[in-house]
């Protein structure tokens, strides 16, 4: 079992509500984290996961900082607790890159959320984050997560292709959600990933959108808001 001891600092006001900076007890050493606080009765907690740190990715990427506002401001009707944190080797998180082990990242992250709140959980990822996400929660024996959103899922990129054949086999409620024009997942690769893939499921390509969705941040936000409402209340 993975250690779930936490430093907290004091909560500061931001965007969408307090935040408070955390240091989380991950597999390869202390992951720096961020907690947006919720509303006290929330019926979810959510968690974040950044995409691949070679690419500058962190947990203040635009995307996973607008996805967390989607879950946790007032307008989109959500107000859950959100957690981010930095995976192993980024921003003050220890250890070194791995590709892989990050998927013990996430989990640590889990169960810091399931000690802290005790309420069902909600993982979004983007990119490299998506794919760990999925990994870590698809099949997890007596895990508390009921959705998994998976933001500009990568299915090839430069030097590295992605194979999702668990996903035959993973029956949580998966959203699939990216560009038409994502650089590193075609539609016809998604939409094959999807066909393979066990119900509950929704794949939705945005028009004109990017892997960043550039231009279509807000589209994100809607399509992301209205599934999850759709899938948990």
């Amino acid at each position: 079992m993975i250690a779930t001891s936490t430093f907290a600092h004091p909560a500061q006001r931001a965007g969408s509500g307090t935040l408070r900076t955390l240091t989380l007890a991950g597999p390869a050493g202390k992951l720096e984290s961020i907690l947006n606080q919720g509303d006290p009765s929330a019926r979810y907690a959510a968690l974040i996961c950044h995409p691949h740190p070679s690419g500058g990715g962190t947990m203040h990427n635009k995307v996973v900082y607008h996805a967390m506002k989607t879950l946790n401001a007032p307008e989109f009707g959500l107000e859950w607790p959100v957690l981010r944190f930095n995976f192993r080797g980024t921003g003050l998180s220890e250890g070194e890159h791995d590709g892989t082990a990050e998927i013990g990242d996430v989990r640590a992250a889990l169960c810091w959320l399931e000690s802290e709140f005790n309420l069902p959980i909600v993982v979004v990822g983007f990119s490299f984050g998506a794919a760990m996400a999925l990994l870590a929660c698809c099949g997890l024996s007596g895990s508390s997560v009921r959705a998994l959103a998976a933001l500009g899922l990568p299915t090839r990129t430069n030097n590295r292709e992605y194979h999702y054949s668990f996903l035959s086999h993973c029956t949580t409620p998966k959203l699939f959600l990216s560009g038409a024009c994502d650089q590193f997942a075609t539609p016809a690769d998604l939409e094959q990933l999807a066909a393979t893939t066990a119900e509950p499921k929704k794949l939705v390509l945005l028009p004109r959108a990017d892997h960043f969705f550039n231009g279509q941040l807000k589209a994100m936000q809607n399509e992301l808001a209205g599934w999850l409402k759709e899938q948990l209340t």
